[in-house]
């Protein structure tokens, strides 16, 4: 009767043994999955730098080439109509200020009687 206990003792050491093993082994599985997660954030978190930093680039040249597109966009004007718009503008101007001193004569005049 002993011998037979002990067998059934020895029988369930062995299976708790086993039982032991197994759940060691997962519990190292969920650690290496939980390493691999954190060198995947690691990695991720390198990535979307790597990703930022090309977005600012992509989004210099795509501003560069906005403005390029827009200066071809443009209608420049030739030399004669340069010319024509600065004659007009110089009159403009002449006229205003002939104008102006005209009315401030004017105010002068007022004043003064």
């Amino acid at each position: 009767m002993a011998l037979k206990a002990k067998k059934i003792v020895e029988e369930k050491d062995k299976d708790l043994l086993k039982e032991i093993e197994e759940v060691s082994k997962e519990v190292e599985k969920k650690e290496k999955k939980k390493e691999k997660k954190k060198d995947d954030k690691k990695d991720n978190k390198k990535d979307n730098k790597k990703k930022e930093e090309k977005k600012t680039e992509v989004k210099k040249e795509s501003w560069w080439h906005g403005v390029k597109s827009e200066f071809k966009k443009v209608r420049w004007p030739s030399k004669k109509e340069m010319i024509k718009y600065s004659i007009a503008t110089i009159c403009f101007i002449i006229f205003f200020a002939f104008f102006f001193w005209i009315i401030e004569m004017i105010a002068y005049l007022i004043k003064t009687m």
